[in-house]
């Protein structure tokens, strides 16, 4: 169900937050707002819960807005990881947590749209940097940190500035092997790793018309590696049809920026002739053509993480691999538990396995270097995650970031290769 309604010169963001603490939100304001939905996962919640129970608070404000996914070291590594876990469970039954996603169930992020949490509209907070994804969707969504969460677990507010916003317009046709993860690469290049410190993006152009929800997430969640607070698409019909899918019982409130809303800066990027892009170490903002990189090689690929691990990304990669076999360790996570499912029933993971790639449970994997596919001293990998920063995959491990098509490219030649070429 979808109502609208029309406030005079103001941003996205702006307009939610003046919804969310019933004041006029203007840039560079603090308001106290009112959140929607609160999430946080297997290595923040830990914190969280200490917080919460140190403020002597007895019960979240909210049992049907608060969210824990186990996802991070899932299934747990080490004994210390699964005792911390079972506290949790624990925390979460006693406080008759509405939305507990327990292992397999996949990726925060993914679970959180997935399910039908992440509406238009909204004001949505996770104990995770990456939570910007949701904007996607149209809400304004934004990380804060382990403890702060705990005062929205008890109280359902936060304090926030009211971010300024840059303008994104993004035009053309993606050329051939060329996807919403190369896009916001370029963006990455463009901007700098704090090219946005907090501030708010907004998406817009022919070619974010264009992607399915699963690129307009990619392009969401990778904001914050521009230092923004939030980065926000306008709902469509397209995001209308999805959420009617995955929650056809939700209603919300789009929000839509005015035509003479004021924005800090404006970008414009034409996608004609833009080639596959590579963040190369040990910046996500060091970003590259892959043409000027191609050869380097590479002992492990990563295709997974809540940047591009979902259904559309194994797919792009199985197309490159069906019949082939790869040239070094390939570890494919699914982003969730229904991307498992419909990668298993549309034969998708059978071609990856045949191709020699080795599939892990659905969450975060090696992305964050706690298990399933660390890096040893002096290897390097390439991934499809969004950050490269020195010892984020293992000690002294090296990580490039690109595209699933460059990601399968480079799995089959076992160096970084240009995937217009196959």
């Amino acid at each position: 169900m979808v109502s609208h309604t029309v406030s005079a010169s103001q941003t996205i963001s702006e307009k939610i937050l003046t919804r969310a603490s019933e004041t006029k939100a203007r840039a560079n304001e603090f308001v106290l707002a009112r959140v929607d939905m609160a999430m946080a996962h297997d290595g923040t919640s830990v914190l969280g819960v200490k917080a919460f129970e140190a403020m002597g608070a007895e019960h979240v404000w909210d049992s049907d807005k608060v969210a824990i996914v186990f996802d991070h070291i899932a299934p747990a590594s080490t004994e210390r990881a699964a005792t911390l876990q079972a506290t949790i469970r624990s925390w979460a039954r006693d406080q008759e947590l509405t939305h507990l996603f327990d292992i397999g169930e996949g990726i925060c992020h993914q679970v959180m749209v997935e399910q039908g949490l992440s509406l238009p509209g909204t004001l949505i907070v996770g104990a995770d940097s990456h939570s910007c994804t949701y904007g996607a969707l149209g809400a304004f969504a934004t990380g804060v940190g382990a403890t702060e969460i705990a005062e929205v677990f008890a109280t359902g507010t936060l304090w926030l500035k009211v971010p300024e916003t840059v303008k994104i317009t993004v035009n053309g046709k993606l050329p051939r092997q060329v996807a919403a993860k190369d896009v916001i690469l370029k963006i990455a290049g463009a901007m700098g790793a704090d090219g946005a410190s907090y501030q708010a993006l907004e998406f817009y152009g022919t070619t974010i018309d264009a992607l399915s929800i699963e690129g307009r997430l990619t392009m969401s969640n990778m904001a914050i590696e521009v230092g923004a607070k939030a980065a926000i698409i306008p709902p469509d019909d397209k995001t209308f049809e999805y959420l009617n899918e995955v929650s056809p019982q939700q209603s919300y409130t789009p929000c839509y920026a005015d035509g003479n809303a004021s924005y800090v800066a404006e970008l414009s990027l034409t996608t004609r002739d833009l080639a596959p892009q590579v963040a190369c170490p040990h910046r996500v903002d060091n970003v590259k053509n892959v043409d000027e990189i191609e050869g380097i090689p590479i002992d492990q690929v990563f295709l997974g993480s809540c940047t591009n691990g979902r259904f559309e990304d194994l797919l792009v990669a199985a197309r490159i691999l069906d019949g082939e076999q790869v040239s070094c360790r390939t570890i494919v996570v699914p982003a969730s538990k229904r991307v498992l499912l419909t990668s298993i029933r549309e034969e998708v993971l059978e071609t990856l396995v045949e191709a020699g790639a080795t599939v892990c449970s659905p969450g975060c994997g090696p992305c964050l270097g706690a298990h399933n596919g660390v890096l040893g001293r002096g290897e390097t990998c390439l991934s499809t995650a969004n950050r490269n920063f020195k010892g984020r995959m293992g000690a002294d491990g090296v990580i490039y970031l690109a595209s699933p098509a460059t990601a399968a490219a480079t799995a089959l030649t076992g160096e970084i290769t240009d995937p217009r070429k196959l």
